[in-house]
């Protein structure tokens, strides 16, 4: 008989609901697994094992009950304030927003899923906790910021986890780790307890095996019925510059091939004013970035501290610029999701790279990682709509790919009918790949 761990959520789920398996034995179970085989990978370096224990007394008999998920240290729980990758208390302790949701309908948090430093970076490279190891390739970059979350999810070692977005964040160690990563649509839950009460781009996310592994968590998040409906014939619209051009070809021709292989409508378009995307994006959210403490300060990475002090040191006047920009995008892209279903290009432009060296090689040269990837998925922050990483293929390295579709607002449902439209149609060869690390 296979592990739990193994099983996809909703097996796990229907398992627990069926009385196959206990909520006990899956609880125990999952943190055997992460006790015995996280060490090397740190997905998951604080782990709740009385904590747990205890919330699964008290379950309720919701969609997820006895589901054992991660949350990300972006948010503070009853037991634990969040420390957002650093060793300081930042949010006190108590039932944030997001959790609560996720508690209502059962689920079980049995750890603080990994993250880069500050949520301030693409790679995973940087964390109180120490780096994130990707589990198809230990030596190269999980993502981040909610690398830990991705990591864990695609190591078989959790079945789903709670992280964020503010840039990429889910999207971005979502297609580095080879699992489908939801980012939901800005204020779509309460945001109390959670880091990106104090910012205009964060937003939840959710990583999970799969398309319906992401559906019920999403549900759960949003305690709203997302029901399925089919994913073919869906009008898909892509830009190619930068998007597609200044993307690994390898990367570019297995995303396309993918929406081919779906039978989508795909053509290009114009959203008007994205070339200012990226800029706007940064110069606002460095604005955002807010004062931190001279001990807290002290105590960051070097690239982290450089970030914040760049922040603190930006003119003001970047910032009316940036808002003007971003309302313009948001009214082009809105316009232009009436035309299509989708916009499209890869998650990222590049698969991981290397811990020790993330930075890539692009058509227009080389980069940082976290430069590239921003680019690639900050129009979703911009504009608050809900985005989606789907694995796609792997490289010649064996590295996964993924696809990323911006949906219009609110469209959470339409985004899982395609991720689960193109497992369909590739028979399910990359959702249920299973890395090197966990074979």
């Amino acid at each position: 008989m296979t592990h739990p761990q193994d099983w996809t959520l909703r097996a796990q789920a229907e398992a627990v609901r069926k009385g196959d398996l206990s909520a006990k034995e899956l609880l125990e179970s999952t943190l055997e697994r992460l006790k015995a085989r996280d060490a090397a990978l740190n997905s998951t370096p604080v782990i709740f094992e009385e904590e747990s224990r205890t919330a699964l007394h008290d379950a309720p008999a919701g969609p997820l009950h006895g589901v054992p998920i991660t949350v990300k240290d972006m948010f503070a729980l009853p037991w634990r304030a969040a420390r957002n990758g650093t060793h300081f208390e930042l949010i006190r302790a108590s039932a944030s927003g997001p959790f609560r949701h996720l508690r209502d309908a059962g689920a079980v948090v049995v750890g603080v899923a990994n993250q880069h430093e500050l949520g301030m970076g693409s790679t995973g490279t940087e964390s109180a906790y120490g780096a994130m190891h990707n589990p198809w390739s230990m030596d190269r970059c999980a993502g981040g910021s909610s690398g830990g979350s991705a990591a864990g999810v695609s190591a078989r070692l959790i079945a789903g986890s709670l992280g964020s977005d503010s840039g990429g964040s889910t999207r971005i160690p979502a297609s580095y780790c080879g699992v489908v990563g939801l980012k939901i649509t800005y204020g779509a839950v309460p945001y109390d307890g959670y880091f990106g009460n104090s910012t205009t781009f964060s937003a939840p996310g959710l990583l999970a095996r799969d398309g319906g592994d992401a559906r019920i968590l999403a549900s759960a998040l949003l305690k709203r019925p997302l029901s399925a409906q089919s994913g073919s014939g869906l009008r898909i619209g892509i830009v190619r510059d930068p998007y597609w051009d200044d993307a690994d070809p390898q990367v570019a021709d297995i995303c396309e091939r993918a929406m081919r292989d779906a039978g989508w409508h795909v053509s290009a378009v114009h959203v008007e004013n994205v070339e200012l995307a990226h800029a706007a994006y940064l110069g606002r959210i460095v604005a955002e970035v807010g004062l931190l403490s001279n001990e807290l300060l002290a105590s960051l990475s070097q690239p982290t501290r450089a970030l914040v002090l760049a922040g603190m040191l930006s003119p003001a006047r970047f910032v009316p610029r940036a808002d003007r920009v971003r309302s313009a995008i948001r009214t082009s892209l809105a316009k232009m999701l009436q035309v299509v279903d989708f916009v499209a290009w890869p998650s990222t432009p590049t698969c991981a790279p290397a811990l020790d060296d993330p930075w890539v090689t692009l058509p227009s040269g080389r980069t940082t990682a976290d430069l590239s990837n921003i680019r690639q998925s900050c129009l979703a922050n911009l504009s608050g709509v809900p985005s989606i990483s789907i694995p796609v293929g792997v490289n010649s390295a064996g590295l996964p790919i993924g696809l990323q579709l911006i949906a219009p607002w609110g469209n959470e449902s339409r985004l899982l009918d395609a991720a689960e439209h193109l497992e369909r149609s590739n028979d399910r060869a990359y959702v249920d790949m299973v890395p090197a690390f966990a074979r």
